[in-house]
């Protein structure tokens, strides 16, 4: 299946093993091939928990601690993330579809083939964070803080980037010629490593002209 194609729950490979979640999160819980739906998880303390093989269908998660998390394997529909502290939580395979992040803490994170579908990021806090393969389809990035982190073959195809900041990070195949909408707000140096395409690059322009010293004159 395309990666621009979200899964349905029945189509996740051990939907028919899930298992209803029942009872509490709590810290270095270890949690495999359970269904969380529906759930509300409010400021829990879940730092050290692993989640494996599982599914989260509208879950609401608001503020609370995860720190060192682990999710792999994990499919997000329609979850709501606010206020949560996921900083140096570890993502792999995993796949979000119309999730809302807002005010959320996840510097220094991890991701590998991660893919977003239709998300919304408000004011996500992303700084030092490793990206590997990791695809935002149709997202919606608003004031997401990338400084300081690493991204390796990233792409952002149909997604719309609003006052992103970049600030020392650090780009390596990098495809930006499909977003919709690609505003900086600082650390345009950080673009070096990326792929931007030529409606792109003449909207950075005047942008690109003011970092490098240069004085554009007609006449």
């Amino acid at each position: 299946m395309s990666a621009r194609t979200p899964r349905e729950f029945a189509q996740l490979p051990y939907a028919h093993r899930l298992v209803a979640f029942e009872g509490e999160l709590d810290r270095d819980g270890d949690h495999e091939l359970a269904h969380f739906d529906g759930d509300a998880f409010v400021e829990v303390e879940g730092g050290g928990s692993a989640f494996t093989s599982s599914a989260f269908s509208a879950v609401t998660f608001t503020g609370g601690r995860y720190r060192r998390a682990r999710f792999d394997d994990v499919w997000l529909h329609g979850a709501r993330v606010v206020g949560v502290d996921f900083a140096e939580t570890a993502w792999m395979d995993a796949e979000f579809t119309a999730c809302v992040l807002a005010g959320t803490e996840a510097f220094g994170a991890t991701m590998r083939r991660v893919v977003f579908h239709q998300c919304k990021f408000d004011s996500v806090n992303l700084r030092q964070t490793k990206l590997r393969e990791v695809t935002f389809v149709d997202c919606l990035l608003r004031d997401v803080d990338l400084a300081g982190a690493t991204l390796t073959d990233v792409s952002f195809p149909g997604s719309t980037l609003e006052r992103a900041r970049l600030d020392g990070a650090r780009m390596t195949r990098v495809d930006l010629r499909e977003a919709g909408a690609l505003d900086i707000a600082s650390g345009l140096e950080a673009l070096r490593g990326a792929t931007i395409n030529t409606t792109q690059l003449l909207a950075l322009a005047p942008a690109l002209a003011h970092l490098l010293g240069l004085t554009v004159k007609d006449h």
